[in-house]
């Protein structure tokens, strides 16, 4: 069975914990966490991720310059925004993103 690795950026520690823990109690994935843009796209070049999942406590214009930033370092990686709502749609914003990967 191939592992993705999913790169999960954000700034709310506890948060980000427990959506690494949900990601790897999938089996089928491997998270990463980082806390801000720059360690985001400096661990981006160093190591190809599957996926990279924005979670909450970014400001909007950190947003859109790490998406930016993804889109000229690794055109081909999926970004997904997720701020919560569980489990169920962690999962399904996860496995409809690699779908149309």
């Amino acid at each position: 069975m191939q592992v993705t690795e999913i790169l999960i950026v954000g700034t709310n520690k506890p948060i980000l914990e427990t959506i690494e823990r949900l990601v790897n109690m999938e089996g089928q994935w491997l998270a990463t966490l980082c806390y801000s843009v720059k360690e985001a796209t400096s661990i981006c070049l160093e190591k190809d991720f599957g996926l990279l999942l924005i979670g909450a406590g970014l400001g909007e214009d950190e947003e859109v310059a790490l998406t930016q930033q993804i889109a000229l370092l690794r055109p081909k990686l999926p970004v997904v925004k997720h701020y919560g709502g569980g489990s169920g749609l962690l999962f399904a914003e996860i496995y409809q993103a690699l779908a149309n990967s």
